[in-house]
């Protein structure tokens, strides 16, 4: 997946943002190039330990990526404290084997780490995020 410096950039504020709780979005993009950046409300019970998007923003969302004939090329959380890896829950609950997960952590001195995961039938793989100018 390839991603302008923009989008990227916009994602790693919205984690910030929401520091120290887990922010949570989505990313439409078409060819394997992201397009647009979908922030979401995380409503977990505990949004310091998980993220929920909420059902209704979440159709909402992808509904506005499908009538603008773009996929959902990226699920996207934070993970303020820990490295940037899949949970046993993220992985549970990665429902969409055809999206990038792109978690953004801040463990070593606030620096962002981001990584991209592709996961399919409970099994997490490493996939590329190339960020572009």
């Amino acid at each position: 997946m390839r991603i302008a410096r923009e989008l990227f950039d916009e994602m790693v504020a919205h984690a910030r943002a929401e520091a120290p709780k887990e922010c949570c979005g989505m990313i439409a993009s078409r060819d394997g190039e992201a397009v647009s950046l979908h922030r979401a409300r995380n409503v977990a019970d505990d949004p310091v330990k998980l993220y929920v998007i909420d059902g209704k923003e979440q159709y909402d969302i992808q509904q506005a990526i499908e009538e603008a004939g773009l996929d959902l090329g990226v699920i996207y959380h934070s993970h303020p404290a820990t490295e940037p890896a899949p949970s046993p829950t993220d992985i549970r609950l990665a429902f969409y084997p055809d999206s990038l997960y792109v978690i953004v952590g801040f463990v070593e001195d606030g620096e962002p780490d981001v990584r991209a995961w592709r996961i399919v039938d409970g099994q997490v793989s490493r996939a590329e995020l190339e960020v572009v100018p």
